[in-house]
């Protein structure tokens, strides 16, 4: 990361942190000691572990864990005087999210088991990367939605950490923000949907 040409620029976040970066390469010149595999393969060797990486964004786990949190955050909010978990189109929002990843689990499976196999990963991972970061931005509207009010939760400067409203809303807008990246990180959606429209449909 230090060799000459290559800069790194944080992009800051709305509360100020840098959890990603822009890398630019201007005229980079590797030695030959650095050679990492084949000369010239290397984008080849890039596609291979970005594969592997949208796999990983994906998140089927890291969803079922936040799907459970937003029940128990819908058992505790009331909603015209009942449980928000009762109410039947909070209801039908949680069993749609629920049928999204049941079926992006079983593409992650078929993906893993083509891979276990030796044929390694193919274009099926740009759709498990966005349907997965799909499902994590919705779940975290959801979660907004759950908490109603208390998902505006800071008190004077929208930086500040002084939240109002019960321990499980704390954080909840700031998910929601931070989540906006995972659409981008590990090749845009749109790039995604260029590959699938490439390696899949053929267009």
């Amino acid at each position: 990361m230090k060799t000459p040409g290559v800069t790194v620029r944080p992009i800051y976040l709305m509360d100020g942190s840098n959890e990603v970066n822009e890398t630019w390469f201007d005229n980079v010149k590797v030695p030959a000691e650095n050679l990492i595999g084949e000369e010239n393969m290397g984008w080849t060797y890039a596609k291979f572990l970005l594969a592997h990486e949208r796999s990983g964004i994906a998140g089927v786990a890291r969803s079922k864990r936040a799907i459970e949190r937003i029940k128990q955050i819908a058992n505790s909010e009331m909603s015209y005087g009942k449980p928000l978990i009762q109410d039947p189109a909070f209801q039908r929002k949680i069993a749609e999210v629920e049928l999204e990843l049941r079926a992006l689990e079983y593409t992650e499976l078929r993906t893993l088991a083509k891979d276990s196999s030796g044929k390694g990963p193919g274009p099926e991972t740009s759709l498990l990367k966005i349907k997965g970061t799909d499902i994590q931005q919705g779940l975290t509207e959801l979660a907004m939605e759950a908490v109603g009010y208390y998902s505006n939760p800071h008190l004077g400067s929208t930086l500040s950490n002084e939240f109002v409203g019960p321990d499980y809303a704390a954080n909840v807008a700031g998910t929601y923000f931070n989540f906006r990246k995972a659409s981008i990180y590990g090749g845009s959606n749109e790039i995604q949907r260029g590959i699938i429209s490439k390696m899949v449909l053929g267009l």
